[in-house]
């Protein structure tokens, strides 16, 4: 077939350019269809990239640390009998339009090796296929080209997919499990999850499932039995990912460190914020000794085996049941159309500080979870932020914002709106100081919370009250029985 050239495609959300971060390949590998053969960086997030076809690297074609435009050839790949010279676009630009039965074929021939759900030819969700990022559409005849024998067969055009859409409510905050294929057909597992159990080299049909529905948590990989020794590894090549700061140079009295990716993002982000909603913030100072006692029993429930049970998720909760009293907290203002946008579900952002900046993913239809999945939810989108895999349709749709300043021990502030939110609450530090009851003073566990509301739709009126019943939670959390 020749030498084909794989194209940066367009991962979504409207992202017009990424950079090289790191090649997993080198000229003269062999690879097959769905290999991971790069990790690049875009404006929302790292992701890693599957070659769409299998042979032989003949050439990487964009080096390390060079930001190129979506459509850019990055690698070619020798899928055949080659002739110089003989070179074929694997994936069209950006725009350029390609069948659906020519994406991915959905039905596989008998006897032919079976792709894993979720990768590039393998089943997705609603009779869709998987493309390079997202779903394709749906198909329903296509048949698989068949793989046996012989050399490496080039795929056929991959046209990239389309941004994905915004995501809107959904009754959890987990991914839609991935059926693996071989001996992994009935277990269920996020992406995150599934190459966390490769990487330690796990095997998910041995592990026993304590996610909602059957579903495997990371917990549930990194507490397995034969991952222990593996751990640190894992660990390690995670720190890998932070990028290093340049050494000072002697006679130079300063160092210029570019700004991309995702600090660049998060600066726009925050300076449009600023200086386009006109923030007001209030501050709660709240004993929230029995929302710790909470806490404590709860990590003994065996509803939260093998969970990270911490004030965060009380807090989380406290919000989402609050919101239903002011639901114009869950809203935002849309300056275009001149209206206000009443969400109907919460999509609770948490803010998250990586390696490589500050992003806010969100869990998905958090009013909708029970205290066991949103729990779930927030283990899962802190463990994938820390490691930088946060996906970009992650972090779109946010309705409402937790940044939890107290982890660095704050007391409080004044946080800045995530652009396209209402609102966003600062929980500080949890410490034991002195606490006036029934007239005497006692240590207490005391908190703050810091919220800042858009006040061109939240009055004051509208932001205390919602401060309040949240504070009320934290401070009784029997109290949550009356929202």
């Amino acid at each position: 077939m020749g030498i084909l050239e794989f194209r940066l495609p367009d991962v979504g959300e409207g992202l017009v350019e990424a950079e090289i971060v790191s090649w997993k390949v080198k000229p003269g590998d062999t690879v097959k269809l769905n290999d991971t053969v790069v990790e690049i960086e875009t404006a929302k997030s790292l992701v890693e990239l599957p070659v769409p076809f299998a042979g032989v690297v003949a050439e990487l074609l964009v080096p390390e640390g060079e930001t190129v435009p979506v459509g850019t050839p990055i690698i070619a790949v020798n899928t055949g009998d080659a002739s110089p010279g003989d070179r074929a676009l694997a994936a069209p630009a950006v725009g350029e339009g390609t069948a659906t039965e020519d994406l991915v074929p959905a039905v596989p021939d008998p006897g032919e090796e079976v792709i894993e759900a979720g990768k590039i030819g393998g089943a997705a969700p609603g009779g869709r296929t998987a493309v390079l990022v997202g779903y394709g559409p749906k198909t329903t005849e296509a048949k698989r080209r068949p793989r046996k024998g012989g050399a490496p067969e080039a795929a056929p055009a991959v046209a990239p997919p389309a941004p994905a859409p915004s995501p809107g409510p959904a009754p959890v905050a987990v991914a839609e499990p991935v059926v693996a294929a071989s001996n992994e057909a009935h277990v269920l597992a996020k992406p995150p999850v599934r190459k966390l159990a490769k990487d330690l080299g796990v095997d998910l049909a041995t592990v026993t499932a304590t996610g909602p529905g059957g579903i495997i948590t990371r917990s549930d990989v990194e507490s397995h039995g034969t991952t222990r020794a593996a751990a640190p590894a894992a660990a390690a090549a995670a720190a890998q990912a932070a990028p290093a700061l340049a050494a000072p140079v002697a006679g130079q009295t300063e160092t210029r460190i570019p700004i991309k990716g995702v600090q660049k993002v998060m600066a726009q982000a925050m300076v449009a914020s600023a200086f386009t909603a006109p923030h007001v913030t209030e501050w709660i100072t709240v004993d929230v000794s029995a929302t710790m006692e909470l806490v404590e029993r709860l990590k003994g429930d065996r509803a939260f085996r093998e969970l990270k049970v911490s004030p965060l998720l009380i807090v989380a909760k406290a919000v989402t049941l609050a919101a239903r009293r002011t639901p114009i907290i869950n809203a935002a203002w849309d300056d275009q159309a001149q209206e206000i946008v009443l969400k109907h579900s919460v999509n609770l952002g948490i803010a998250a500080a990586t390696p490589r900046g500050l992003i806010v993913p969100n869990i998905k239809g958090a009013d909708a979870l029970t205290l066991p999945e949103l729990c779930a939810a927030l283990n899962d989108l802190v463990a994938v932020a820390r490691e930088g895999k946060t996906q970009p349709a992650d972090q779109a749709g946010g309705s409402f914002t937790i940044t939890n300043v107290g982890v660095f021990g704050v007391d409080a502030g004044t946080p800045i709106l995530n652009p396209g939110e209402a609102a966003i609450l600062a929980f500080g530090a949890v410490r034991k100081q002195p606490w006036v009851v029934d007239d005497e003073i006692v240590p207490r566990w005391i908190t703050t919370l810091a919220l800042s509301f858009d006040h061109r739709l939240i009055d004051g009126e509208k932001g205390s009250t919602f401060l309040a019943d949240v504070a009320s939670i934290l401070e009784d959390p029997a109290r949550a029985l009356m929202f």
